[in-house]
Formats: C-alpha cells, structure tokens, sequence
C-alpha cells in the first residue's frame, strides 16, 4: 500500500492528531479505508520505533501495558513540511472506503464491525482450534439466519 516513507507519514499524521499506540493506528487507518486495508503489526511496530529514534515522536503518558506515542517538535515541524504529501496519503486511504451511500448504511458499518472483530480475535488473541470451530459455527448460523430473512 504504501512504501516505508509514506506509512511513516501517515503514522505521524494520525500521531499528531492524538497520541496513540500501536494498535490505535492500526485501526486508524483500518477505518479511513472502510475495513479495506489494515497494515500489519510487523509492518507498524518498526515504523514507530524509526519514527522515535529519529526523534518524531516520543513516549506519551499512558497506562497498561501498550505505550502510546506523541508527536516531537521536530515530529511536527517534518509534518508541517510534508503537509501536502501527507494530506494526499490520507485522502488515498479514504478513497478505499466503499461510496458515500454503500458506507453510510447499518448493513456495511455491521459487517465491517463484524470483519475486524474477527480479524482482531484471530490475529491477537489466543485462539484456540474449538474457539476457531466455535466461530465458524457462529458465522455459519448468522449467515443461515439472514438468508430466512423476509
């Protein structure tokens, strides 16, 4: 999606807005694109971490176990200079979002809602194969259920 250069510019954007951790921004960017595009954690985490050793952004104060991030001085003033690059790399993320009147109906926002649910609980949690099995069958009910809908 995007080559290393512009995710850091993206991060630092979504950063800037507010401070953030990891997963926050995965999400961020999970929901400008509609549920469409999600970048890894292996691909973020060591963003970040070039991000703070190149002094843009730093430790915020935060609680638990995931640390959130800020935005430098230097952060924004390198923001304030890419600017409109940055701007330009939010709007393509945007643009993945389905149209206007496909995203604005329940029946989309509650099956994104439902795709990163899922996506979450795979991909971070310890999941088990019944838990894997116990899913499916959920999935597979629901789907039974709408195609009896009238």
């Amino acid at each position: 999606m995007f080559d290393s250069g512009e995710l850091r510019l993206v991060l630092l954007k979504l950063i800037s807005e507010q401070p953030r951790h990891g997963y926050d921004l995965i999400r961020a960017i999970e929901e400008l694109t509609g549920g469409r595009y999600a970048p890894s954690p292996g691909v973020v985490y060591p963003t970040l971490t070039m991000l703070e050793e190149m002094g843009l952004i730093g430790q915020a104060p935060g609680e638990g176990a995931r640390k959130p991030y800020q935005i430098t001085q230097a952060g924004s003033l390198h923001l304030d200079e890419n600017q409109a690059e940055a701007e330009e790399l939010i709007g393509r993320l945007k643009a993945l979002s389905p149209s206007h009147s496909e995203g604005g109906s329940p029946i989309w926002r509650a099956m994104r809602n439902l795709g990163v649910a899922i996506r979450h609980r795979v991909q971070h949690g310890e999941i088990t194969e019944e838990t894997k099995f116990e899913l499916a069958a959920l999935i597979d009910e629901l789907a039974q259920k709408i195609e009896r809908l009238k």
